[in-house]
């Protein structure tokens, strides 16, 4: 592993260095002193160092200098800011391991450790931001400040996994941010850039600024889209492009994006990060086609990020793509219509779950997956609902979106299909069967039916009718039946009791040779279809 000073070539030896403070009106060496130096350190020496002979009036501008090794050097922490998913950290290098939470503070030789789909962002005394990403580690070697001069100094080592790095500008010889890995050390003087170390392998790539990076035996400076891949020497080629990602607005969740592929490349990285704080992470996931599904978001201003891997595992240049994210609840479950479900009915019930924080749904009905071409929106109070107008037979997408107290609709679900078919024109009345002195009736099962209405009648038009009744099954249960001929007709009944005529009236002859004795004046039941 390389030193700082080799691996950063350029940016000087800072022990060898002074800081320089301009002067400002009302200060004097012994302030000045207090505040910056080390305690062993006396003023006069930084009067003599800067030969100031009034240390008591000190003109505004003047420039003094302090040698780095007088400052008084400080230990420093690093804050947890964000946490998604399994996180544990080392407060220091004697702390147990804990649940990583907003605002904890970590001090040198402490550690975070993140968990699969799990990410954690850092900041520093000096606000330079880590990103750690899933299944990744990284240890904190050196925590510290120089005074109040606003230099800081801090080690990380990144064991394993993905890391990207946010860092301020370093300004003053003794400001140092150095990320090292088993394999390579990176150090830089204000920059955006991603470091990984998988399966035995050490990548860098700077989206902005400068890096150097030694290993072995080897050292570059990457610029801006350039990169490498260090193991054993430092090879640095310039990164893939930004992937182009279409120009489009999302209003339902799971996000489905597709993108043409990259030449080049073997794979994709995707995140979702804070478009006001992009050092925090809300998703991440890596896909081996030009394509991505991104499930549920928290509310606000976001940017998905797409970059492009090669064959060496470097990561390329981020597309940005803004989305937003509204504040209603988030998409209900949907229960039915499921995928690709077949409905006979006209006016198909809709039903959902209720999502925390809501009080109402809104359904849109379209033609189209894309649900461009909607035939209907309905609101609901409730978790489920019927169209107001009646769907001709075809194939259609629903989709819901819950609604909050305040009237807050929040991102719709995923766009499910479905088809409406026409009643069978035929209830299929089969030939009927005798069972225990009885009877049986039965026709064909329609999905979503559970009740039918059964007429029976001596005349065409069911006037008098000597069977009117309703069953939870499709057959019709009678005794002693008379010969002659009889009328059926059979409705399919939905929930909510609107009936669905099943076929026209049928004509059925029971023979009387098949009458049951007794001349009973009970109702009686039919056994030829003519």
């Amino acid at each position: 592993m390389l030193i700082a000073a080799i691996a950063c070539a350029g940016f000087g030896n800072a022990s060898a260095a002074d800081w320089v403070y301009r002067v400002r009106p009302g200060d004097n060496l012994w302030d000045l002193a207090s505040a910056h130096l080390k305690a062993d350190i006396p003023w006069s020496r930084l009067q003599a160092y800067n030969r100031v002979p009034h240390p008591k009036h000190l003109p505004p501008g003047q420039r003094l200098r302090f040698p780095v090794e007088w400052l008084r050097v400080q230990p420093e922490r690093v804050r947890i800011v964000a946490v998604r998913g399994a996180v544990q950290i080392a407060m220091d290098g004697r702390a147990p391991a804990r649940a990583a939470t907003v605002d904890m503070r970590i001090a040198t030789d402490g550690w975070v450790e993140t968990g699969e789909n799990a990410s954690a962002t850092v900041e520093f005394a000096d606000g330079s931001r880590l990103l750690l990403a899933s299944r990744s580690r990284v240890v904190f070697d050196r925590l510290s400040s120089f005074g109040r001069t606003g230099m800081v100094d801090s080690e990380v080592r990144l064991q394993r996994g993905r890391a990207t790095h946010r860092v301020a500008p370093q300004n003053g010889p003794a400001a140092r941010y150095e990320v090292s890995t088993p394999s390579a050390t990176s150090s830089v003087r204000g920059t955006r850039f991603r470091v990984a170390y998988e399966d035995g392998r050490e990548t860098t790539e700077v989206v902005e600024g400068h890096v150097g990076v030694g290993g072995g035996s080897g050292s570059a400076e990457l610029r801006a889209g350039y990169g490498s891949r260090n193991d054993g020497s430092v090879r640095a080629r310039a990164l893939l492009p930004a992937p182009a990602l279409p120009a489009r607005a999302f209003d339902s969740l799971p996000i489905v994006l597709e993108w043409p592929s990259v030449p080049g490349a073997s794979g994709y990285q995707i995140d979702v990060v804070r478009a006001d704080a992009p050092e925090v992470q809300l998703f991440e996931a890596a896909a081996a086609a030009p394509k991505a599904g991104i499930g549920t978001l928290p509310p606000g201003h976001h940017l998905i990020r797409v970059r492009a891997v090669d064959a060496e595992g470097v990561a390329g240049l981020d597309a940005n793509l803004p989305i937003e994210v509204p504040e209603g609840p988030a998409p209900p479950l949907t229960i039915r219509p499921a995928n690709a479900e077949v409905s006979y009915l006209p006016k198909p019930r809709f039903e959902w779950s209720r999502s925390e924080g809501a009080e109402g749904a809104h359904i849109q009905i379209a033609r189209d997956a894309s649900m461009g071409d909607l035939v209907q929106e309905i609101d609901s109070a409730s978790t489920r609902a019927r169209p107001t107008v009646s769907l001709p037979p075809g194939t259609y997408w629903w989709r819901v979106a819950s609604r909050d107290a305040r009237g807050r609709l929040g991102l719709f679900g995923g766009a499910l299909p479905f088809d409406v078919r026409a009643m069978p024109s035929d209830a299929q009345i089969a030939a009927p069967s005798v069972k225990e002195g009885e009877l049986v009736l039965r026709w064909r099962s329609v999905p979503e039916i559970t009740r039918y209405r059964v007429e029976v009648s001596r005349h065409a038009d069911l006037r008098e009718p000597l069977i009117d009744t309703t069953v939870e099954t499709p057959e019709l249960h009678m005794k002693k039946p008379r010969g002659g001929r009889w009328y059926v007709r059979v409705h399919a009944l939905d929930e909510d009791g609107a009936a669905m005529e099943l076929g026209s009236v049928q004509e059925i002859r029971l023979p009387c040779m098949l009458c049951y004795a007794g001349g009973a004046a009970s109702v009686a039941l039919l056994l030829l279809v003519l």
